[in-house]
Order: structure tokens, then sequence, then C-alpha cells
């Protein structure tokens, strides 16, 4: 397998919606697909480019994909082996967010903004952070220090304010995405139903009913 390719750039080409080059290495020419973050970024033809690679193998033929970084072509892999997300979708979600900006997203649960990407629905955004949030939040988080977003001050967190378990917390901020809320309602619910002293933190239920109850209340 193909896993990083360092070499000359040859040229720059759109087909469409794809972006990619031609990298020339040891006189031999690599058609790679880019996002259109990393297109934008590309030198000047001729400038020597190196760039991790994912080869993916196909009955009707092979393509590389090509990433500046290690953590991006990392994330590509992540997001293609989620069920609904092909190739293009991934490069747009890439090309859409910086990497930070899309691994937050995917934790957080928030929907709106992975939507922004082409081809990306809410149902696919949704499918994106049941299924990833947990494994990046673990791979990326320390690196791209990804911080709890009930910790930030503008979102949640205050002393006194008795907050959910983590797991807890996390089930209910998906539940809670997946009916339409946003980060910033989800938090803002979890934080008001802590300062009125809930007991029993890991009672889920009774999270999820006083949340929707504050949150019903706010949009009277």
């Amino acid at each position: 397998m193909i896993g990083w390719l360092q070499g000359r750039l040859a040229e720059r080409w759109q087909q469409a919606n794809r972006c990619g080059l031609l990298l020339v290495c040891h006189g031999v020419g690599y058609e790679v697909q880019v996002s259109r973050r990393q297109w934008e970024r590309l030198p000047d033809r001729e400038a020597e480019l190196s760039l991790f690679v994912h080869q993916a193998i196909r009955e009707d033929g092979w393509t590389l994909y090509g990433f500046g970084e290690r953590h991006e072509r990392d994330l590509f892999r992540e997001l293609v082996a989620v069920s609904g997300v092909g190739p293009q979708m991934a490069l747009g979600l890439l090309a859409t967010l910086a990497t930070e900006e899309l691994v937050r997203a995917i934790v957080q649960a928030d929907l709106r903004l992975l939507a922004r990407a082409p081809g990306v629905g809410k149902r696919t955004a949704e499918r994106l952070s049941v299924e990833l949030r947990s494994r990046l939040q673990e791979r990326f988080g320390a690196g791209l220090e990804l911080a709890d977003p009930l910790a930030d001050p503008e979102a949640g967190g205050a002393d006194g304010e008795a907050l959910p378990a983590a797991a807890t917390r996390e089930e209910l901020q998906l539940t809670l995405a997946a009916l339409g809320y946003e980060p910033l309602e989800i938090n803002r619910a979890l934080r008001a139903v802590g300062g009125q002293g809930l007991a029993g933190a890991e009672d889920g239920e009774a999270w999820l009913r006083e949340s929707l109850r504050w949150l019903s209340r706010q949009a009277a």
C-alpha cells in the first residue's frame, strides 16, 4: 500500500468538484486527489511536495488521496469508515472545516456545522457524531486540545453546579442533538438543570426530562 509520496508537483487539476495533482516521483507520475482546502495551499509547479496518502482499491481502479498532515489522513480514514460517507463527502468535510473544527463538531454533535459540507444532511451528520465521537475524542482530543463544552465558561460548568457523569452527559448531548437542539442550547440546558440541584448525577432519564422541560420553556 502507498502511504506517503515525495516528489515534484508537475501539475494541478480540477474536474467538476474534484481537485487533484500530478506528483512525479523518480520518473513516475502519480495522480492524487486532494481536498479543495489542500489544493488551494499547493505550492507552485515544479516545487517539491510530500503528501501522506490513502490508497483506495476498487474493482474499477485504484485511487490515491493526499493530505498534508498525517492526522488529516487518519481523520479521512475514520470518516470513510462510516456508512454512507464516501471519499468525496469526506474530502468535502475536510475542505469545509479545518481538522480541529471538524473533530470538535463531531464530538460535540454540532449538526448544523457538519451540514455545511456538500452532500451532508442532518441524518448523515447525526451518524457521524454517533459513530465517531467517542473514537475521535480518544484519538484526537489530546493532540488537538478539544475541550469539554461544559467546561467552557460561556457554555456551562460553573462552580456549584451538579453536572451529569461524563457517560450520561455524552448520551444526553447526542439525544438532544438528534431532537434538533444546537450544542449551545444543550449546554445551557444542562447547566440550568444542574443549577437546580438535580439529584442523582447518573440518572439520565431525569436529566433528559428536566432538560427538555427547560428547553421548552425557552422556546415558549
